[in-house]
């Protein structure tokens, strides 16, 4: 595992119900903005019983990515939090990122 995962894991693992980070965001925070790739490496290799929220980590354009469970899935996940999607599958990160604040909530 690379050494930079488990910060990724961390970090996820703290963004609220209902809010979103990009992978870049996730990177930044985790201390290097150009691992944003990584975070994705990293969560392709969660088992598939994790508790990890991944569905909680989007593009920089504020779409789901895939996964083995689909787009799909990411999207339900999101939208039994609250999260709405426009026309073209995105949610609006000016809504929904989260700002590293473990206190902020939901919209």
């Amino acid at each position: 595992m690379p050494s930079l995962w488990p910060r990724f894991y961390e970090i996820i693992h703290s963004i609220p119900h209902g809010r979103v980070a990009t992978y870049g965001d996730v990177a930044r925070r985790a201390g290097n903005p150009r691992a944003a790739r990584d975070v994705g490496w990293a969560l392709s290799a969660l088992p598939p019983d994790s508790d990890l929220p991944w569905w909680r980590v989007v593009n920089r354009l504020g779409g789901v990515s895939c996964r083995s469970n689909g787009m799909t899935l990411q999207a339900e996940l999101l939208a039994d939090e609250g999260v709405t999607f426009d026309p073209e599958g995105r949610l609006d990160l000016a809504i929904y990122r989260w700002d590293g604040d473990e206190s902020t909530g939901g919209p």
